[in-house]
């Protein structure tokens, strides 16, 4: 049986807010879809603390939940091992967001409303709180994608996107191999490439209050140099990957 949507949330060393975003988002599945198939599909990327042992603890309690435990490999990879197992239950719909509690779940209804107008939608944090060097970071990726592509995006790294699930799988088949270290941004480029409106629709961000941030200080500053000359490199190859993106579907009995 087929999946209406498939919800992505990557989730590393968030022992203390896990189960309530669970609840807050496998709540809003049931309220929104009471009589779909949907499911939450959360990517435990070796958490050190309890936050797996606590997922496979509450999937009884919450029958949309689905549990994909996997070695340590970053933010980036959790969430396109989400993708690729959304994709294998052939999620009309696929959105993604992260499991740090900074989202609220009634801003899922502003992307959910524009689904047939766009394959590839995404929010913009509108007033964000993070530490000071990771806005300074997003601007720099921002201004980066502008040089390199010659597109802007208003906030190409949300973890707050709707995609259609066939449009993800054509994306995913164009991403760079290895999995490049923020895959999100290289998904926004290339659906923005192929023509399609984002929209960047406004949504609350909260300040973080429990949980890890896996990426500080001098860390971040190097991620961003990675992250530019991926970006860069990725340039030489995004004409012929932008074409497969525009191809037609294959039309089904």
């Amino acid at each position: 049986m087929s999946i209406l949507l498939s919800i992505v949330m990557p989730a590393y060393n968030e022992e203390e807010v896990i189960e309530v975003v669970v609840k807050q988002w496998t709540d809003l599945l049931t309220r929104q879809f009471p009589t779909e198939n949907t499911r939450l599909i959360v990517v435990n990327d070796g958490s050190r603390d309890n936050t797996g042992a606590i997922l496979d603890q509450i999937k009884s309690k919450y029958p949309k939940l689905m549990v994909v435990h996997q070695p340590n490999g970053g933010h980036g990879n959790a969430v396109v091992n989400g993708y690729w197992q959304s994709v294998a239950l052939d999620s009309e719909y696929v959105f993604q967001t992260d499991s740090d509690d900074q989202f609220v779940t009634d801003d899922f209804a502003k992307l959910w409303a524009k689904r047939d107008a766009s394959p590839f939608i995404l929010g913009y944090r509108e007033e964000r709180f993070d530490a000071p060097a990771r806005l300074i970071i997003t601007r720099i990726l921002r201004l980066s994608i502008a040089f390199i592509y010659g597109t802007y995006i208003m906030d190409s790294n949300i973890p707050f996107r709707l995609i259609r699930g066939s449009f993800l799988k054509k994306l995913l088949n164009q991403l760079p191999k290895p999995t490049p270290f923020a895959p999100n941004i290289f998904l926004a480029v290339m659906a923005k490439k192929a023509g399609f409106n984002t929209f960047d629709i406004p949504i609350t961000h909260k300040e973080r209050q429990t949980g890890t941030v896996s990426i500080l200080k001098w860390k971040l500053l190097k991620v961003c140099i990675q992250s530019f000359k991926e970006l860069a490199q990725f340039r030489l190859d995004l004409g012929g990957k932008v074409k497969e993106l525009k191809k037609p579907e294959p039309v089904t009995a």
